[in-house]
């Protein structure tokens, strides 16, 4: 369908639950698209409905790759610890140590409303967690260690998309982001 526009940190939709879906079909199913299409731009690994103004429960995923998206997820099991740099499609451009889960499991449903699991190690751990934030209202600078996330947010306020209108275009002298990894 289309590649869509990711919402930017201080975007309401992205500070509230999102809500259950609860009929699955041709909505579901365009939404999923939509969500697979904006998840596939090289360096992404995850994308959820509220990045792209879709207030419902669901996210894609794109890691090692894997390819997918899950309706309505719930972590099933969370095992281990890992501690290392991550960003975000809503925070451009900022990277923060985050600690995270080393291994996610997940349940939920594709765009049919069949029943999903995905589970994984690393990268595909840190997406998992990361998403379902996302679906709770969580954007990930709320689980930084105090110190760090005082940092961060001094960062995000002096950040030129920060101030930015929205919908309007960056500077032209902006450079290209690095290539990493963006959930």
């Amino acid at each position: 369908m289309a590649v869509r526009e990711i919402r930017l940190y201080g975007d309401p939709v992205l500070l509230t639950v999102a809500d259950e879906v609860t009929e699955f079909g041709p909505a579901t199913r365009s939404l999923a698209t939509d969500l697979l299409d904006t998840v596939q731009i090289p360096g992404r690994a995850g994308v959820a409905a509220p990045q792209i103004g879709v207030p419902l429960r669901a996210f894609s995923y794109n890691v090692d790759e894997r390819l997918g998206v899950v309706f309505n997820p719930l972590i099933l099991d969370r095992e281990g610890d890992q501690h290392g740099d991550e960003g975000c499609l809503s925070v451009p451009e900022l990277w923060f140590p985050t600690r995270r889960s080393r291994y996610v499991a997940v349940i939920g449903f594709d765009a049919d409303g069949n029943e999903v699991r995905v589970a994984g190690e690393e990268l595909m751990a840190r997406c998992l967690e990361h998403e379902v934030d996302h679906l709770d209202g969580i954007v990930y600078l709320r689980r930084l260690e105090p110190s760090v996330r005082r940092e961060a947010m001094r960062a995000v306020r002096a950040s030129e998309w920060f101030s930015r209108p929205a919908g309007s275009p960056p500077r032209p002298d902006a450079g290209a982001p690095a290539a990493r990894l963006v959930q």
